[in-house]
């Protein structure tokens, strides 16, 4: 299988995920800005988690790029990523319509943290196959980011049991480090 095959179907998969979360998004019957206001935790996981899809998807993107050949290595952990993204909806769903709430929340940085490990792996195995000298070796560097987050999301889970929004304020942290442009990769190309 060529990576741009590989690619073609993460992207199928991600498109997906992200209509299922859309289809959550439920119209009011009454034509008010007051009708609106129940949804508005419901919107907020919306986004939040959409704009954590659209982080995957872009430095995946950049991540495959970088890459010149793949393996069954390579495969199967950008499934096991699929896999962990895949249950985004689910804990979008759950979190927003449960306002917060400690489990839903820890769910949902359960999931994040999950696979964020995901892609961590899929990114070593990546760098095995291109060797230490390749571009994507330059261009991922030590990974202080995605060693940051996987932290923070775990700081997030605990304290999802202490105060819930504190540990979607850190979930809100991990989106805004990652939204910061990450020039490696696209400086390599």
């Amino acid at each position: 299988m060529t990576k741009a095959r590989l690619e073609a179907f993460s992207d199928g998969v991600v498109a997906i995920l992200i209509t299922i979360m859309v289809l959550e998004l439920h119209v009011p019957h009454e034509p008010s800005w007051d009708a609106l206001q129940p949804l508005t935790p419901i919107f907020l996981s919306y986004v939040l988690s959409y704009v954590f899809l659209g982080i995957y998807w872009n430095n995946h993107h950049h991540m495959m790029h970088a890459a010149d050949r793949i393996n069954g290595k390579v495969l199967w952990a950008n499934l096991h990523l699929l896999f962990w993204l895949s249950l985004i909806p689910f804990v979008t769903g759950w979190m927003g319509q449960n306002h917060f709430e400690s489990v839903p929340t820890a769910a949902y940085g359960i999931v994040m943290l999950f696979a964020g490990l995901a892609y961590y792996i899929l990114a070593h195995l990546l760098l095995a196959e291109q060797g230490p000298d390749s571009r994507l070796a330059r261009a991922l560097g030590n990974d202080r980011k995605g060693q940051a987050s996987i932290w923070l999301w775990a700081i997030g889970i605990a304290l999802s049991f202490v105060n819930n929004w504190i540990a979607y304020a850190i979930y809100v942290g991990v989106a805004l480090i990652w939204l910061v442009p990450d020039r490696r990769i696209e400086m390599t190309k």
